[in-house]
Order: structure tokens, then C-alpha cells, then sequence
């Protein structure tokens, strides 16, 4: 199948349209900015059917939505974007719909990864890497080591991953530690766990977004998220686009932070810190 056509150069250095950059720049001014962005890339298959379109065609249209996505951020200067790409649970789908995958991201990564590295963006993966076929994870090393040295936006791919895997692994890591001698079970604390996860270095998500509309995060960041603030939206991930970004980032900042503070404390901890 050949994917070539679906990809138009110039991903990151022009703005769709002129008003764009005047929103974008509103944005920056008026809204608290999340550092960390993670979305739950939802609705690709029901998009499909609801259009008359295979499964893989679906995924082929969210190409275009994760595109749209990266640039807008990399435009309002997000440090850092994690998308739920494929999941442990992904595996079970039927064997050509997985294959079709695998084939995608090669011909996306190939495709993609001068541009990635000429904007000054940084790709990173979290997930279980050893399941991923050989070809995959050669091209996923080297599109990592092309842009390795990239200070911009850092795009973290989340391949075979799960929530309950990450925390899993990192158990089997500190269990290492304890039984070299090198860590008591005294001392294992939050940063302990925070250090030997897939995510180690990366701050936790500030938002996390769900497209198409269901109301859960699907085994996604379960540590990483404790605090996040959710967005769901109806939109399938095919449709979503920098509009319903922005629609996102304008939500969240409206909200309250409070780690478990009261309102007052909250604004008491504000005044302090100016």
C-alpha cells in the first residue's frame, strides 16, 4: 500500500491560515500554557465507518490530525507532546489492521524525520519496544538519533505501552536495586517510582485530552496523570484539529489547580511566591 501521497512537506513552517498566528499569539498572552500535553489519539475506526472507509484508511486520516497537532504545538512552544500511539491492549486487533500499523509508522517516520529534525524537534518513545517488529524499532532508533540534540518540542511516541506496564517495569527495577543492596524499602519513595519509569525526566502531563468522545484514559499515564487535568471531546481523532487544541488549552487554563489545597490556601501559596 503505498502511503506517500497522504503526506504534504512543510509540516512545521507555515500556519494554516494568516488569523492563525494572531490566535496563537492571544493564546500565549492570555492562557496559562501546559508544558506537557498528553492525548489519547481516540476514533480512527469509528471515523472510518461512519465515512465509508477502511480501518487503516482511518488511521491514515489521524496522520493528518497528529501533523496539524505537533505543529500547532511546536508553534505555542510546548516543551512537550506524549501520544498514545498503540497500546499493550493494540496487539489483540485483528493481524492485517497490525501489520497495516506497523507499515504506517515506518512510512511516516521515513517520511517525516528530516522535517522533525530541520524544526528543532525532538522524538522520543516510551512503551514496550522489544514487541515492536525489527524494522520498526531500527527506524524508530534512528529517527531517535537524528534528533537527540533538538531543543524544541520533544514528541513522546507511546508504542506497545500501557500504564499498568510502566508501573510493572518500574517495580521490577527498584525490586533490582533492593536486591543488589543498592535501595532498602525504607527509602523507595514517589521519586523512586518517578526514576525508573518510561517517563523518567519528563514532567508529568498538565493536560490530558480523549478524542471521540469516551470517558475514561484507557490505561494511559496512570502514575503520570494523578494530577492532570482531563479533556474529553466528542471529536474523532481524524477531525481533531489545532481549533479544538486551542479549545483545550483555553479550558484548562480557566481551571483551578489545587493539589488537594483549598481555594484559599491555594491563593495564600499564589501571593507568597509573587
Amino acid at each position: 500500500m503505498d502511503f506517500s501521497a497522504s503526506f504534504p512537506p512543510n509540516w512545521f513552517k507555515s500556519q494554516s491560515h494568516p488569523d492563525d498566528i494572531a490566535l496563537q499569539e492571544k493564546i500565549k498572552r492570555s492562557c496559562t500554557m501546559p508544558g506537557h500535553i498528553a492525548i489519547i489519539m481516540d476514533g480512527n475506526g469509528r471515523w472510518a465507518r461512519e465515512n465509508d472507509k477502511s480501518r487503516i484508511e482511518g488511521h491514515m486520516t489521524g496522520v493528518d490530525s497528529v501533523r496539524d497537532i505537533v505543529e500547532a504545538c511546536a508553534q505555542l512552544d510546548i516543551a512537550y507532546l506524549t501520544l498514545f500511539t498503540f497500546s499493550t491492549e493494540n496487539w489483540k486487533r485483528p493481524e492485517k489492521e497490525v501489520s497495516a500499523l506497523m507499515q504506517l509508522l515506518i512510512k511516516v517516520l521515513q517520511k517525516e524525520a528530516k522535517k522533525l529534525h530541520e524544526n528543532n524537534i525532538r522524538l522520543n518513545v516510551i512503551g514496550n519496544r522489544a514487541r515492536l517488529p525489527e524494522k520498526v524499532q531500527q527506524t524508530l532508533l534512528d529517527t531517535i538519533d537524528l534528533t537527540k540534540e533538538n531543543t524544541g518540542l520533544c514528541v513522546n511516541v507511546a508504542l506497545s505501552y500501557s500504564g499498568k506496564w510502566d508501573i510493572v517495569q518500574a517495580c521490577r527495577a527498584i525490586a533490582e536495586k533492593v536486591a543488589d543492596g543498592a535501595l532498602s524499602p525504607d527509602d523507595i519513595t514517589e521519586t523512586t517510582i518517578d526514576s525508573c519509569l518510561s517517563t523518567c525526566g519528563i514532567p508529568d502531563p498538565e493536560l490530558l485530552i480523549r478524542t471521540s468522545g469516551e470517558l475514561r484514559i484507557s490505561n494511559f499515564l496512570l502514575w503520570q496523570s494523578a494530577y492532570s487535568e482531563i479533556f474529553f471531546t466528542k471529536t474523532y481523532w481524524p477531525e481533531f484539529r489545532r481549533h479544538n487544541l486551542y479549545e483545550a488549552i483555553q479550558d484548562f487554563s480557566r481551571r483551578e489547580r489545587r493539589f488537594g489545597l483549598t481555594s484559599e490556601q491555594l491563593k495564600k501559596k499564589q501571593l507568597r511566591q509573587q
